[in-house]
């Protein structure tokens, strides 16, 4: 681990590993349970925005400082007397949050503990993979409230578990344990309590040993080719080969291979 985490007020960043491939974002709100504020959010926005245009990172976790929950949603004690210019002003803010967590260019792991709900769900699937423990309680309870998931909740679930599952969570606002969260394809990797963050920064190593450029290129295409037809998804996928068969990468990984050693990876 860093011994010089980056710590804001809210969120920190610590660097695992040698080189600091694995880049670990903190949810640092505990005493709230990491409720989401514009204040947590702005951080959140900033955090990820380094770690993107940082070419050393190669893969991020997102983790919770909390013991009892990963994120349970927007702080509705900052919003209760809001004024409606007050909400409008928050947008932006939750937005760049949840955008930047899921245009990260390497593969991003949410380890997930406790309350997942609202925009912590959001947050949640915002990654590409979950790792939840046996006391993750995941939903998008916003119809109780008044609203509805706006951090990408409509559309990031049915591409996980489909559109009827999602209308049946979004309509009803009800909460999954992860055994029926599971079931549904809600959860990546299911594990014992108390070691969603272990598995989750194992898991990040074994990428982080990866291709850089291939990882990032793998991600590029799965995510590019998600929602289009085939044929234009064939193609998405031969322009990120081709930016991956071409490059310094793909030559030591050739060179390691043949030569029955790790390889070090040029990463550009």
């Amino acid at each position: 681990m860093s011994e010089h985490p980056d710590r804001m007020e809210h969120v920190t960043v610590v660097r695992h590993g040698d080189g600091g491939h694995v880049a670990e974002l903190v949810l640092d709100r505990a005493e709230a349970h990491n409720a989401l504020s514009t204040a947590m959010a702005r951080e959140i926005a900033a955090a990820t925005s380094a770690l993107a245009g940082d070419d050393t990172v190669r893969v991020v976790v997102v983790s919770s400082a909390s013991a009892k929950a990963f994120c349970v949603g927007a702080d509705l004690k900052e919003r209760n007397g809001f004024s409606d210019a007050d909400l409008l002003a928050q947008r932006p803010h939750f937005r760049a949050a949840f955008g930047g967590i899921l245009d990260l260019p390497v593969p991003a792991i949410a380890a997930v503990h406790g309350f997942a709900l609202g925009g912590g769900l959001e947050l949640a699937l915002s990654c590409d993979l979950m790792v939840c423990d046996e006391t993750a309680v995941l939903g998008l309870p916003e119809v109780t409230v008044g609203v509805i998931p706006g951090g990408g909740g409509t559309q990031l679930l049915v591409r996980r578990v489909g559109a009827a599952r999602a209308a049946d969570l979004v309509f009803t606002g009800r909460k999954l344990d992860v055994a029926e969260a599971d079931r549904l394809g809600l959860v990546d990797r299911r594990v014992a309590a108390g070691t969603d963050r272990e598995v989750a920064l194992e898991l990040a190593a074994i990428i982080a040993a990866n291709s850089p450029v291939g990882v990032r290129n793998a991600k590029r295409a799965l995510r590019q080719g998600a929602d289009v037809d085939l044929a234009t998804g064939l193609d998405v996928e031969d322009g990120a080969w081709r930016a991956t068969a071409f490059s310094g990468d793909r030559a030591e990984g050739v060179a390691a291979f043949n030569e029955k050693r790790r390889p070090a990876w040029p990463g550009k």
